[in-house]
């Protein structure tokens, strides 16, 4: 590399049908640490990322919200945007594909397809998937489904405009085999040449008349453009391309990209259909595409009516920002889906960031305060062997750290660089600083010591920079220094001799309370699922069969753990005396026989009652009724109109199993 190379990095761009999880939050985080990881090597880095946001899903979505599409889409992405804020990313450059450049640059880039016949007027007859937006053939689906998103599929027939893939097929596939670095990870390669490029390519629709939510075709009304060949050309009209030669000097510097960061769903359209569309363009292809995995949900696929859906922004409020993008970025394994769940992000949270780093800057401070009055000074008392260890896992750290993210590993590089910590806090257990303290001879070690664990954690910190900013700049505050440019930290002893530390450190990570995480977290899904059945009832016919009945005061699950509900047997049953409205029952509860008086004389006789399975709460407080003790309650439900049924098993239970 030479000094302020350009380095052009991308994500795709995020679609506007609703508000992004957790998963779809993770790429902009890895693409913003590669993206600061490389400024600090030296590069010249622009970052783009940006909102898709034409087509049927989102002509429908606004529809139903009772908004027009752009009113729609202006407010999920200011939601996308605001993500992004929230997560500290330091993009360059935030494109819409409604921005007024790119839909006028894409309306060219049609024509210019069209006049030199790589694009051509046919009709489309197919199976399509509205969410994908994608049209499929028989042999494509997987169980008569979408093989993308497993949703329903429709037949559809409109006229439509096609591009001819096929054309450029052949020198797509010498390009990938003469330029292995091209598709990454290896596994993506190979499944776009095996599944897709070595069987033949299909003629790619571009253009759709069912809807009106699109970039118009201008030289033929009705049609507007189809999603990938408007999606995927943001990555050249953000940065200036014109189709009919006029490319700013931007353009001509940055292209062709870098990387691609993209999901490896979407592997497909980037691999080759993008490089097709270039192709004829006559424009260079991205350097590298790199398909990341997914991040899943611990117990299965997000769904807001299970209340599992994580968002970023509730994680940040609970756990701070530097501890989520921590997680993200080293849960995620380079070629496997990672799992997330509050749970695992607090126990990564407990255990890395408030015991290996929080704590190590507490001690390293609090010890420098407390042994020589936060004045950190090297004396050159040394141990060869214990700080000649320390010394070279700091400063090779930099190194490992540069080729695990050159192979884009990123949570290997993290690995890396929190061995440095790890070393350190072995370090503390080593030379035991408050054993040396009892010792006025060993002054001079004690200080050499103290510069050490300072001297590694501004290195750490300057390392950390990229995957968490902000926890970085706490670091070198409370060690009253500055963080150091990646050419520094190969050396050992850049502390300013004799500097001092803040005379009170600050907790970095506080360790978390793993009830409290909970509590968060049922709080949140209980939220979720409530607007989840709101929405479903909105969007739902009125069911005339549905009772609402007035809502009681919320209770504690302890107030609820308290009452006892088991499957009761009723082996007798006979009218209450002078009673109009009672009948007393024998239930039989596991060994135990209990009496129980019920007010269900007009619904069920005694006959009808004897050998039934009902639902009994057992520990009620026992009572008199009509002058008869009754031990118990037998639980029923009623309708709008007063009539009630026993709740019964739905399948048989024995006498005395448990309800929970």
């Amino acid at each position: 590399m030479k000094k302020n190379d350009k380095y052009y990095i991308t994500t795709a761009i995020a679609y506007t049908s609703g508000k992004p999880h957790i998963g779809n939050n993770y790429e902009i985080v890895l693409a913003d640490s590669i993206a600061r990881f490389k400024r600090k090597e030296g590069y010249d880095v622009f970052f783009q990322t940006g909102t898709d946001e034409h087509g049927q899903k989102i002509e429908l979505k606004a529809q139903d919200a009772g908004m027009t599409p752009k009113e729609f889409v202006d407010n999920v992405a200011g939601i996308i945007r605001g993500m992004c804020d929230s997560l500290n990313i330091s993009y360059d450059k935030f494109i819409r594909t409604t921005d007024d450049y790119h839909e006028k640059q894409v309306q060219k880039i049609f024509k210019r397809l069209y006049d030199q016949g790589d694009i051509y007027k046919s009709c489309y007859e197919g199976l399509y998937c509205t969410p994908c937006e994608s049209f499929w053939t028989e042999s494509q689906l997987v169980d008569g489904k979408c093989p993308d998103c497993g949703r329903e599929v429709k037949p559809a027939k409109e006229e439509a405009y096609f591009f001819r893939m096929s054309k450029y097929a052949d020198k797509l596939i010498q390009h990938i085999n003469e330029h292995p670095e091209f598709i990454q990870p290896v596994s993506r390669k190979n499944e776009m040449m095996n599944n897709f490029l070595l069987p033949g390519l299909q003629d790619l629709c571009v253009s759709r008349t069912s809807f009106k939510w699109g970039i118009p075709v201008d030289f033929d009304e009705g049609h507007v453009v189809y999603v990938w060949l408007d999606a995927l050309t943001n990555y050249i009209t953000g940065v200036g391309y014109d189709a009919e030669g006029n490319s700013t000097e931007q353009y001509k510097k940055l292209w062709p990209a870098d990387l691609h960061l993209i999901g490896k769903d979407i592997v497909r359209f980037h691999t080759i259909y993008w490089p097709i569309f270039l192709m004829a363009l006559g424009e260079p292809l991205p350097k590298q595409v790199f398909g990341h995995p997914w991040l899943l949900m611990s117990d299965g696929k997000m769904s807001k009516s299970k209340g599992n859906v994580i968002y970023v922004d509730d994680l940040i409020a609970f756990f701070g920002v530097d501890a989520v993008r921590y997680y993200m970025l080293h849960e995620m394994p380079y070629e496997n889906d990672g799992t997330a769940s509050w749970e695992l992000i607090a126990e990564r949270t407990n255990t890395d960031l408030a015991n290996v780093l929080g704590n190590l800057l507490n001690r390293t401070v609090s010890m420098s305060n407390k042994y020589f009055g936060g004045v950190v000074a090297d004396k050159g008392v040394v141990d060869e062997a214990l700080d000649g260890d320390l010394k070279a896992v700091v400063t090779g750290a930099l190194c490992k750290a540069q080729g695990k993210m050159e192979t884009l590993r990123v949570a290997d590089a993290l690995t890396e660089i929190f061995a440095i910590f790890k070393r350190c806090n072995k370090y503390i257990d080593e030379t035991e600083p408050w054993a040396l303290a009892k010792d006025e001879a060993k002054a001079d070690r004690l200080s050499t010591v103290l510069y050490n664990l300072v001297e590694s954690l501004v290195v750490g910190a300057s390392l950390l920079q990229p995957f968490m900013p902000e926890t970085a700049e706490k670091i070198v505050k409370q060690l009253n220094t500055s963080l150091r440019e990646f050419d520094e930290l190969d050396k050992f002893g850049l502390y300013e001799n004799g500097a001092k530390v803040v005379e009170q450190p600050e907790i970095l990570f506080a360790r978390l309370d793993m009830k409290e995480v909970k509590q968060r977290e049922e709080e949140l899904a209980a939220a979720m699922i409530a607007a989840a059945q709101a929405e479903a009832k909105a969007e739902d016919p009125v069911d005339e069969n549905i009772i609402d009945i007035e809502a009681k005061a919320e209770i504690e699950y302890d107030d609820f753990a308290k009452m006892q509900f088991q499957v009761g047997e009723i082996i007798a049953c006979e009218e209450v005396p002078k009673s109009k409205k009672l009948l007393c029952s024998q239930v039989k509860i596991g060994s135990q026989v209990k009496q129980i008086v019920s007010g269900i004389k007009a619904h069920y006789t005694p006959e009808q009652m004897v050998g039934k399975k009902v639902m009994v709460l057992v520990n009620l407080k026992p009572a008199k009724l009509a002058g008869v003790l009754s031990e118990g309650m037998l639980l029923c439900a009623e309708d709008a109109e007063g009539n009630l049924a026993l709740m019964t098993p739905e399948k048989e239970m024995p006498a005395g199993a448990e309800i929970c």
